[in-house]
């Protein structure tokens, strides 16, 4: 089973209270699964890093053998594409479970795309993250 993920994360300062968000649906556009779940004080791209995580591990958990995997975040997509190296040491053991839950499926991409094409993914972490406020 394909499925197409779009996840954002956020916080408040940088480090600061933090919040994911993610919507899985299917190919035809079916919302199979959600994440809206603050994840207490973090980083921007921290945050970003945990909301691809949740979504891969709640995709996988619904049998998905390939994700296409929609981010705001630049780093986030240029790290797990290989084109970044990962200098900072917080964000390298959440590269690293990315990677593993990338490793689980047959078939994995990841995009950048503008933060106006991820709203539905960015409400999520923003509700998550004034729910934690």
């Amino acid at each position: 089973m394909k499925v197409i993920i779009h996840a954002d994360g956020t916080s408040q300062g940088n480090p600061g209270p933090a919040a994911i968000g993610a919507t899985i649906k299917d190919e035809q556009g079916r919302l199979l699964a959600s994440v809206s779940q603050a994840i207490g004080r973090a980083t921007n791209n921290q945050a970003e890093y945990r909301a691809v995580i949740a979504a891969l591990e709640k995709a996988t958990k619904l049998g998905a053998s390939w994700a296409d995997i929609y981010l705001d975040s630049e780093l986030v997509v240029r790290q797990l594409n290989g084109q970044y190296r990962i200098k900072n040491r917080s964000l390298k053991p959440l590269y690293h479970r990315a990677k593993e839950l990338q490793g689980r499926l047959d078939g994995f991409t990841i995009t950048h795309i503008p933060r106006h094409e991820n709203s539905e993914a960015d409400n999520l972490a923003n509700i998550a993250l004034r729910a934690c406020s």
